[in-house]
């Protein structure tokens, strides 16, 4: 089939990849357009729209994927359908049915579970110990179109965002390709997704990367992960600056701490948090990268009885 795929983050190029290594022919890529990054703010081309200039295949990157032009150069393409994977901008009705096959999108948990934009968060933070992805023929509503293909995930006990979402990239990017074998071949019905199970699976904001030390061990932990590597979680010193916090260990043994409470040792330092504590690992100190926590106190020097956060 001729393909127009959709795709910006670092997260949509193995499906790319997989697609160009398929039976099928990528005709033409659309991905949001170049982006500020970095230290300097210098504009720089979405991970899709590099791979895609190396393979010398067209790449659109308008605003919105809207308007006479757009329209008119997606009929010119003629694809027959357009695999979507983390493209980032909403698809209006008008360009919905111009693939024959319409447009195919892989999404990072089985639906109707976690429809959104941050699946892979939300399931960690909400402790999900299966997820997996989905693909399903976009309509009009949220992730809301029936199911074509799915797979099955098991989320491992120290996975952050990151580390799932590579899994499921790649064994994604396997069953889009399988699913468009499929539609190509007419083996595949569409079936609507269940009325039951719904849950909803938002954009995770920098507030929402807040830790709440108040919160159970086991809650502090999963936030952490889920929020690694982006937004990034966080808490505060006690002058009201933000500490950067990568993932952490459990201590439920530590149970004199109270919430917030920080204790500095010379390996290792523990914060309270409901029900016992938590051993930092990586923090990132205002204005300074990534170090172990134990560095950071070294350096700090934080008195026991520092509290992070507020207590919040």
């Amino acid at each position: 089939m001729r393909l127009l795929f959709a795709g910006t983050p670092a997260a949509a190029v193995p499906s790319l990849e997989a697609l160009l290594a398929s039976r099928h022919e990528v005709v033409a890529v659309l991905t949001r357009p170049d982006a500020r990054a970095g230290r300097g703010r210098t504009l720089a081309p979405s991970p899709v729209k590099a791979r895609a200039l190396e393979a010398g295949i067209e790449v659109l990157t308008p605003a919105r994927p809207r308007g006479e032009e757009f329209v008119a150069r997606l009929a010119e393409l003629d694809v027959d359908a357009a695999p979507v994977v983390a493209y980032g901008a909403l698809l209006p009705a008008e360009v919905l049915d111009v693939p024959r096959h319409g447009w195919v999108n892989l999404h990072f948990s089985v639906l109707p579970a976690w429809r959104g934009a941050a699946p892979v968060q939300h399931a960690l933070i909400a402790g999900d110990e299966v997820t997996g992805a989905t693909t399903f023929r976009i309509e009009q509503g949220l992730d809301t179109g029936p199911v074509l293909g799915t797979l099955t995930e098991t989320v491992r006990p120290r996975d952050t965002a990151g580390d799932l979402l590579t899994r499921l990239a790649t064994s994604g990017a396997g069953l889009l390709v399988a699913t468009l074998d499929a539609l190509e071949d007419g083996e595949l019905v569409a079936v609507p997704q269940p009325a039951d199970g719904v849950s909803h699976a938002p954009k995770i904001e920098a507030e929402d990367a807040r830790v709440r030390w108040s919160h159970p061990v086991h809650a502090v932990d999963r936030r952490i992960r889920g929020c690694t590597p982006a937004p990034g979680a966080w808490t505060t010193l006690p002058d009201g600056a933000r500490l950067g916090l990568g993932p952490v260990l459990p201590r439920p043994d530590v149970t004199e701490l109270a919430p917030g409470e920080l204790r500095a040792g010379r390996r290792e330092v523990l914060v309270g948090a409901g029900g016992g504590a938590v051993q930092l690992g990586d923090v990132t100190p205002p204005g300074k990268r990534a170090m172990p926590a134990a560095d950071w106190a070294r350096g700090a020097r934080p008195a026991d009885g520092t509290v992070l956060g507020g207590a919040a």
